[in-house]
Formats: C-alpha cells, sequence, structure tokens
C-alpha cells in the first residue's frame, strides 16, 4: 500500500520593511523625524538673521565650511541636500502608499463620510504636502540659486532675503507656506505619537495640546521674519 504523495506547501516570504503597512508606516515616522530636524535647525539659523547682515552671513558661509579641513568648502552642506532629498522622496512614497492601502481597504465607497476624530489638519495632509514641496522649490530658486530672486547677491544671504521678502506677494506666500508647514507638523506629530501608541487615555488630549504648540511655535517664528521685513524691522 502505497502512501499519498506529500504535498509541499511553500513558505511564504516576508513582505520585507517597504512591502508592509507596518514597514511603510515606519518608513514614514523616521524620514519625518529627519525633515522635523531639518525644520528646527534651519528655523534656529534663520532666527540668526535678527542679529544682523554679518552675523546671518557669517552663518551661511559657516555651513559650506563646516568639517574643514576634512571636508572640501559646501561638501557635507551636499551630503546633508542629499539625505533630505532622500527622505522627502522616501517620505512621500510612504504616504502615498499608505493612503492607497487605505484606499483598497474600503473598495466600496462611503455614501456620506463623517468626520469623526479628524481636525482640518489631517484632512489637508496629503495637498498640504504636495504645497510644502512646490514652496521649497521656489525657495531654494529664490534664496539657494537666486533665479527667482528680484536683486540676488551671490554671498549676501541676508541683502537676498530681504529683498525677495519685501516683495510683499513673495511674503504673503511664505507665510501661507509656514501656516500649511504648521498644520502638517501638528497632524504629524500627532499621527507619530498614535502610531506608537502614546496618545492612549488620560495623556491623549495633552499630548495633543503639546503637538499643537510645537506646530505653532515653529510656524510662527519661521512667519517672524517676513513680518519683520514688511514692518522695516530687517533692512
Amino acid at each position: 500500500m502505497t502512501s499519498p504523495p506529500t504535498t509541499v506547501v511553500p513558505r511564504s516570504s516576508s513582505p520585507g520593511v517597504t512591502g508592509s503597512l507596518i514597514g511603510q508606516k515606519a518608513i514614514m515616522a523616521v524620514t519625518g523625524a529627519i525633515l522635523f530636524l531639518f525644520v528646527v535647525g534651519h528655523l534656529l539659523g534663520n532666527l540668526k538673521i535678527f542679529e544682523g547682515p554679518e552675523a546671518f552671513n557669517a552663518y551661511a558661509d559657516g555651513l559650506r565650511t563646516v568639517g574643514a579641513p576634512f571636508f572640501g568648502r559646501g561638501w557635507l552642506l551636499w551630503i546633508v541636500r542629499i539625505v533630505l532629498l532622500v527622505a522627502v522622496i522616501a517620505h512621500i512614497w510612504a504616504a502615498i502608499t499608505t493612503a492607497r492601502a487605505s484606499w483598497h481597504a474600503r473598495p466600496v465607497a462611503y455614501r456620506q463620510l463623517e468626520t469623526i476624530e479628524t481636525t482640518y489638519a489631517a484632512q489637508t495632509m496629503r495637498w498640504g504636502g504636495l504645497l510644502i514641496f512646490l514652496y521649497v522649490v521656489y525657495h531654494l530658486l529664490d534664496f539657494t540659486f537666486g533665479r527667482l530672486n528680484p536683486s540676488f547677491v551671490p554671498g549676501d544671504v541676508y541683502h537676498n532675503v530681504v529683498a525677495s521678502l519685501s516683495v510683499w506677494p513673495v511674503a504673503a506666500a511664505y507665510i501661507a507656506a509656514m501656516v500649511v508647514l504648521g498644520l502638517h507638523l501638528y497632524h504629524g506629530t500627532w499621527s507619530a505619537l498614535q502610531t506608537l501608541g502614546l496618545n492612549r487615555p488620560p495623556t491623549g488630549g495633552w499630548r495633543r495640546g503639546a503637538a499643537a504648540a510645537v506646530a505653532v511655535v515653529i510656524a510662527g517664528l519661521y512667519i517672524s521674519i517676513p513680518l519683520a521685513v514688511l514692518a522695516g524691522m530687517l533692512q
């Protein structure tokens, strides 16, 4: 009597970090943390504009000479730029992938979608990220490459910032972008805490307030720069 043939079931391969929803959320959280640290560091550097042209221009030049003599002029700055570019691309990819996963989880659309436990920041998270990306491109063409600056002077960063933000439509666009950034930071910080399981009662409300406070402070300090230029405090 022969035994029936044995069916070998292949072991399913792991989807990997990028193939799983948890991995995608982890990528979004890590890249978000990198971008958050850049936003804070960039803000601290920008606030030196209130110390005057010499201090601000010295700070800008120091970004290109940091790491000397082991690194050439601007080497570390370009390394940071590349890391940020990779982080931005990975962050956008993770955001799109997780959004598509949530859409596919319910192929039948809701007849009426009730906004429960959500905020305006959450609803504008996707288009807000796109607006921030587009403004960053404009920001680089204005202050870094000088293509869109009304009076670009190479090496005189203080002059370039004041010349650009003295044009009220440019200043208004800067302020609007920082408001969107604040909304993005608020919801991103809150979502990260929620993903880590740190938003449970009774501290959930307090953490939401802390996320809002961080977003308001960062956006408010950024906005103080164009307001100071328009008010004539920076000339």
